[in-house]
């Protein structure tokens, strides 16, 4: 429950307000100035003066969009004027940029004449790269935005019409096809006649629905053919019937309840009366029609939705206008049309079956989600719906010829999109695009986990491996029918009936039998331990790469592959790197998992197999710093000497790597403290890859940027290996794993060559 006086200190403590505007150049000094203002500010507009487009490629104005009011409808307020509804018009921007990084100015207008404001946001148009109408009455607003659409050469969207008739009409094509209904034979009664409620019927009928099965119901009753009270241009469009009738009497057989009107209109009675499997949308706010608890307590074959949070289903617009947007500006789009409306009505549906990511439960407080009755439209805080809506948007306006900057390369274009996410998006999709080119056979130790499975199936569908599931064959079908998951092609090895476990028992009693292995004690481990036997899998060459580790401790899923498999050439120690992606910037953290206090010459080799690995794998040219307390014999110590000593062996046996220490962790990523006091250092600039003295102070670090410095933590790499072994963090997510399984992909084609 939020307080009136936690929400007044809300937005008055700090800084007064939600938003602010930052500069996205420098301009600390002199030169920066005179860039970014007189006379360097001349050539762009030079170049805009030639060619008025090129105003895209040197302004903020394809990334702004104006948020336009004049506080005449205010959600749940009403007719509060433009200064009362300047908190609202800034919350829109902060959805914007924080669902679809996209600017905002909101522009609150003192005028209740249509044709003033219309001339206001038309003069408007060199600024912004679009405008989103907001919280005007209708059918005024039906009037302004067909006005602004046919003058102005960019996108004008009323969210209030378009964004619940979009976000509503994603969940109704969800909800027909679990109810067994088709859009042109269903019953739908709307209650509720203005902006939402004519919008969610026009858009309906674009999406197959018969304009002879919508009944429109206001204030008044049915808007019918021949009434002359309280009717405009737009509701005569849906005009049906030729008397009144109540919303009771319209609702007996009905199929589908649209209701964008107020709080307690609709009954119990009035729900029993409608037909077989019923779909009732609630949307009033802040209270729907009719209670969920109500609806449901009387019927139980109805899908229902509502505008709240607190039930299933919920129809927000979040879900909408920032990512319709984003696709328009990002071609440029001199209009939102129907097509696009209709592209991301389709894209939140399809969208919806899709299995959900770890991150989202986990933002919803891990309750259960699966396409179904209380599952018919994707929830506004996966990360997903930018990528899938924008991208259907962008394409829909690109085939309808409304497109300024046509887009060709789509995947490049997601990528893009993954990059306004953040560093960790952008990384992993470079990583995952890797493992595309050639994926490889990964043995996956825990088969029959939910979590590993529901993990095969996006790196199925995205072609990133090919997976291979260690289990009993029978429960782990069991669960992926279950789990309702497309798995007939993964391929299952059950230690039951695995044909070569007798080359295998025979291969690790060798391996092993000096080591106090008998015969018996081998088959015994390698049938009921499936560390052991994925190991020896990779070993075989019935698999190029192992994950395993999702509930096991660390050095019960490593110990096994260390006793099966060798080591790098050249290499006498194994180490784990966690490469940390920041919102800005990506490094890489060695030794944080496996060697408690490891010796100089140890120590050298965990930096040589870092710095190669992050060259390797990642593509990335590594800048290594050798962490201590001191800088460069600033204390003498052993511990610091140890670390220094390191040093010179990595610069011997290593004269290519970039490398310095024995330094502090902030003279180490801050370049002004190399530049300024130790001018003399090797490494040059920030450095990317950290070598920490000891585990102790490595896993201390990982984990301390992990939950203080919002940090991802991807990893750990398992380095020195000959084979792709890569252990999962104990209780990670489905993205975890996808993310690993691309790593180890890229890590078995490393080893092939």
């Amino acid at each position: 429950m939020i307080r009136r006086e936690d929400a007044l200190n809300y937005h008055r403590q700090d800084r007064p307000g939600k938003i602010e505007v930052r500069s996205t150049k420098p301009c600390t000094t002199q030169r920066d100035l005179s860039m970014a203002y007189t006379p360097g500010v001349a050539e762009p507009c030079r170049e805009i003066d030639h060619d008025p487009d090129k105003v895209f490629d040197y302004t903020a104005k394809g990334n702004l969009v104006a948020v336009v009011t004049n506080g005449t409808a205010v959600l749940g307020l009403g007719d509060i004027g433009p200064l009362a509804a300047k908190p609202v018009m800034e919350g829109k921007g902060v959805l914007f940029k924080r669902f679809a990084d996209i600017d905002v100015f909101d522009i609150e207008l003192d005028t209740k004449d249509p044709d003033e404001l219309i001339q206001a946001v038309k003069l408007l148009e060199p600024t912004f790269g679009g405008i989103n109408l907001e919280d005007i009455k209708a059918p005024e607003c039906f009037y302004i935005e067909e006005q602004l659409q046919q003058l102005m050469g960019i996108p004008v969207f009323h969210d209030d019409q378009h964004g619940t008739a979009i976000i509503s009409g994603a969940a109704l094509l969800n909800a027909l096809e679990l109810q067994g209904k088709k859009i042109e034979e269903v019953k739908i009664v709307f209650s509720g006649a203005g902006a939402a409620g004519i919008a969610c019927a026009e858009l309906y009928i674009t999406l197959g629905a018969k304009r002879e099965n919508l009944y429109l119901v206001d204030s008044k009753g049915l808007v019918y053919k021949g009434r002359t009270k309280g009717m405009n241009p737009y509701k005569e469009r849906l005009a049906n019937g030729d008397c009144p009738m109540t919303l009771a009497e319209l609702m007996k057989g009905a199929d589908v309840f649209a209701g964008v009107s107020v709080a307690g209109l609709v009954n119990k009675e009035m729900v029993k009366s409608m037909a077989d499997r019923p779909i009732i949308f609630a949307m009033a706010n802040p209270d729907p029609e009719i209670d969920y608890a109500e609806a449901v307590s009387v019927r139980d074959d109805l899908i229902m939705a509502t505008g709240r949070s607190d039930y299933p289903n919920q129809v927000n617009n979040v879900l909408g206008f920032p990512f319709i947007f984003r696709g328009a500006l990002d071609v440029g789009a001199r209009a939102i049309n129907t097509a696009m409306k209709v592209a991301a009505v389709r894209s939140l549906a399809e969208l919806a079956k899709e299995d959900i990511p770890d991150s989202v439960l986990k933002a919803y407080g891990g309750q259960v989600l699966r396409f179904g009755p209380e599952y018919i439209i994707p929830k506004p805080f996966d990360p997903r719906v930018l990528i899938w809506e924008s991208t259907a948007v962008a394409k829909a306006a690109v085939e309808t010829g409304v497109a300024r900057k046509p887009i060709s390369d789509w995947e490049a274009y997601k990528d893009s999109l993954e990059r306004r996410l953040g560093k960790a998006q952008e990384i992993m999709r470079r990583i995952i695009h890797r493992a595309q080119r050639a994926p490889k056979r990964i043995v996956f130790l825990e088969g029959h986990e939910p979590k590993i499975l529901r993990a095969c199936q996006v790196i199925i569908d995205e072609g990133i491996a090919q997976p291979i599931l260690l289990g009993s064959r029978k429960e782990i079908e069991e669960k992926i029918l279950e789990l309702a998951l497309d798995l007939k092609e993964v391929e299952i090895v059950d230690p039951a009936d695995f044909p070569r476990m007798g080359e295998y028992v025979d291969e690790f009693h060798r391996l092993r039998a000096r080591k106090g292995i008998t015969l018996q004690e081998a088959r015994k481990l390698l049938r009921y331990d499936r560390n052991y036997l994925g190991a020896m899998m990779v070993r075989m060459g019935d698999a190029d790469g192992l994950v395993g580790g999702v509930h096991k401790h660390y050095p019960v899923t490593i110990r096994p592959a260390l006793q099966t498999l060798p080591l790098e050439e050249k290499t006498s120690v194994l180490a784990g790197l966690y490469m940390m992606v920041f919102p800005k910037d990506v490094m890489f953290f060695a030794d944080t998992t496996v060697n408690i206090d490891p010796t100089a010459e140890q120590l050298a080799e965990i930096a040589i197999c870092a710095a190669d690995t992050v060259k390797r794998l990642l593509e990335i040219k590594p800048r290594v710093a050798m962490l201590s307390f001191s800088n460069f014999g600033s204390t003498r110590h052993p511990f610091t000497e140890k670390v220094a000593r390191a040093t010179r062996i990595v610069k011997e046996r290593r004269p290519d790597i970039i490398i310095d220490g024995e330094m502090q962790a902030d003279t180490a990523v801050v370049p002004e403290i190399l530049q300024e006091t130790y001018s003399f250092s090797a490494l040059k600039g920030k450095a990317n890859v950290l070598i920490f003295p000891s585990l102790e102070a490595g896993n201390i670090a990982y984990k301390l940027m992990e939950r203080l410095g919002e940090a991802k933590a991807i990893g750990p790499i398992l380095t020195g290996t000959s084979k792709a072994i890569h252990v999962l963090q104990r209780n990670c997510d489905v993205e975890d794993i996808v993310n690993t399984t691309a790593l180890a992909v890229i890590d078995a084609q490393q080893h092939d060559r």
